[in-house]
């Protein structure tokens, strides 16, 4: 998908999924259209229809940052959107594709995941292929194991909606990242492979793909049920690698003194033959 049909994509997307009546407008059956019209849209962010309609369509494509950032108004994007919304709407120049290397874990990093055998981690690539994890990771959530790709494993492992109660939300964030981690290369054809096998075999994957959600992973909180140990709540913070674009560091920690803690330490106590790999996955 080229960058200015990227754009007008993400602007009826975006459009789609906002309420009349956040603005004081009649919605439900008097509409034909979900969310708001394109008239509305260039009203409420200060253009007239007619460009607003250039836009959607990719005739126009260089807003310019008054429009992007009254865009962003008018469709309430965060800081991820925002920044996505400007990489769509100034595109950098393309220049022929190199061959992608393999991922690869630098062995530096694998020495520090070695040592981490009271913590759940992980680290995963651009498109969540998961590069390395701690045993501990491993025997938390089999999401975790090396090789495998986490959105594969949420939206096409039937274990996945019983090992995240919270699926939903989980499945959302998922969606929203992998399109944070690609940012405007929607042609790259690894993520042309995932996104096709997926939007062939998941309705839940197809629709969230639908939605333009950009949203990249920094903290937060995610519930998992394990079956010798119950359910577990535990934070987590992600990292950026530097020295290797794409990569995420991914670091689980339960609240001191918590049931969350115990159960860990007891899962800790369990033998499991995996450590931290560094054999490539994307290619």
């Amino acid at each position: 998908m080229d960058s200015d049909s990227s754009l007008g994509a993400f602007l009826r997307a975006r459009r789609e999924q906002v309420s009349p009546e956040e603005f004081g407008m009649a919605g439900g059956g008097q509409r034909r259209v979900a969310g708001l019209r394109r008239e509305e849209v260039a009203m409420l962010a200060g253009m007239s229809a007619d460009y607003y309609i250039r836009l959607e369509q990719g005739r126009d494509k260089h807003p310019s940052d008054q429009i992007v950032a009254a865009l962003a108004r008018v469709f309430s994007l965060d800081d991820d959107g925002i920044a996505h919304l400007r990489e769509l709407a100034r595109p950098a120049p393309r220049r022929p594709r190199a061959p992608r290397r393999p991922e690869r874990v630098t062995p530096s990093l694998l020495r520090l995941m070695r040592a981490w055998s009271d913590t759940p981690a992980l680290l995963y690539g651009r498109y969540m292929d998961v590069l390395a994890a701690t045993p501990l990771a491993v025997a938390l959530n089999s999401c975790s194991t090396p090789g495998v790709n986490q959105v594969r494993m949420v939206f096409l492992d039937p274990e996945a909606r019983i090992v995240f109660p919270d699926w939903p939300r989980i499945a959302a964030e998922t969606v929203a990242g992998l399109r944070a981690g690609a940012s405007t290369d929607l042609d790259d054809p690894r993520l042309t492979e995932l996104v096709g096998e997926l939007s062939l075999k998941s309705e839940d994957f197809r629709r969230l793909w639908a939605k333009h959600e950009v949203r990249a992973k920094t903290a937060g909180a995610k519930r998992f049920l394990h079956p010798l140990v119950g359910e577990i709540a535990l934070s987590y913070e992600t990292f950026t690698v530097n020295g290797a674009p794409g990569q995420t560091l991914v670091v689980y920690h339960p609240e001191p003194g918590s049931d969350a803690e115990q159960s860990l330490a007891l899962l800790a106590a369990v033998p499991v033959d995996t450590a931290p790999v560094s054999s490539p996955v994307v290619r």
